[in-house]
């Protein structure tokens, strides 16, 4: 058991991590890399990502060691029901030297395996966007929004920062003077706070600013929401209030009520010290008081432990858990 490897990836938009470690929860290297998310790249791009991220953590590591791995990815679904892009990724996992098989799964899932070891929770991820999904069996059952910035997400970065412009353009339109949201949101849209002698001017430039990039980049104004949060601001309050509200209703879809497994919560906004965090873990504890309350840690790391526990030679996978993530029970 002491020579076997198993191999991790957390795969996002953003980013491509990757580590191996072994059975006794040695970590033997890391990798990083660009985004490699296929949905958002294309399965190339992804793919050659994924390799990069695959050759770090392997640097000094013999590749046959390695008896499994595990790729939690966004879109998993979709990966895994295109052929070129499993093929990509086949390619890019072939080139790093490997030759064991490897699993894709959701990274909710790996979300949820990074924040504790019980194989039967819900986890909760805000971030650009919101999803919740039940896992049974350390699988993925019924899932919860996710919808995308237009039909859902509610809570999430986009929708923060969606409604803190929709705040700003309401203040603008009854002449009332913006306060210190509204003024950090007009000046990071518009580069001032200055506000039109006709105050529709401004109205009109602000959408104008907004329509013209990706709707999803409002998620930028997520941070400035929970800042002003933090200060006390009251229309960021009411703002982070309405928000905690929106995913613990998410969750209230599907998870049973008086249910007693943890709840992981994943993603930026709730694995910071955020306000927004602070009004979830409120949320969750009012709906499910006697539910564990966990946080999402390493996402390669789980993906790795996953792997792991497919393998005969893992006879307590529960004890690999503790060692990644010590405070995850």
């Amino acid at each position: 058991m002491s020579d076997t490897v198993v191999v991790g990836l957390d795969v996002g938009g953003t980013s491509t991590r990757a580590t191996a470690l072994t059975l006794t929860g040695d970590r033997l290297g890391t990798g990083r890399a660009g985004g490699g998310n296929p949905t958002s790249h294309g399965a190339e791009r992804a793919a050659a990502e994924l390799l990069t991220a695959l050759r770090g953590a392997l640097h000094g590591v013999d590749p046959t060691r390695v008896a499994a791995g595990t790729i939690g990815l966004a879109g998993a679904a979709r990966l895994l029901a295109d052929p070129a892009g499993r093929a990509a990724f086949d390619r890019a996992w072939h080139d790093a030297g490997l030759r064991c098989p490897y699993a894709v799964h959701g990274d909710a899932l790996v979300a949820y395996a990074s924040g504790t070891a019980e194989p039967d929770g819900t986890v909760l991820i805000a971030g650009t966007g919101a999803i919740t999904a039940q896992v049974r069996d350390l699988r993925l059952d019924r899932v919860a929004d996710g919808h995308g910035w237009l039909l859902g997400d509610a809570g999430s970065g986009f929708w923060l920062g969606r409604e803190a412009v929709r705040r700003l353009l309401a203040d603008l339109d009854a002449a009332h003077t913006p306060g210190p949201l509204a003024t950090a949101v007009l000046t990071e849209l518009m580069g001032s706070a200055d506000i039109a002698p006709r105050p529709r001017d401004t109205v009109d430039a602000t959408i104008q600013a907004v329509t013209r990039r990706p709707p999803v980049e409002l998620a930028r104004l997520a941070p400035l929401v929970v800042t002003a949060a933090a200060d006390g601001e009251p229309v960021a309050t009411a703002l982070i209030a309405e928000a905690a509200a929106h995913l613990a209703s998410s969750v209230s879809r599907i998870r049973a009520a008086g249910a007693d497994t943890p709840v992981v919560l994943g993603g930026g906004l709730l694995t910071a010290d955020t306000p927004l965090a602070t009004a979830v873990r409120a949320e969750i504890g009012w709906h499910w008081p006697h539910a564990p309350l966990r946080t999402a840690g390493d996402g390669a790391a789980a993906a790795a432990w996953l792997a792991a526990r497919g393998l005969p030679e893992l006879t307590d996978p529960a004890a690999l858990h503790a060692r990644l993530f010590p405070t995850a029970p």
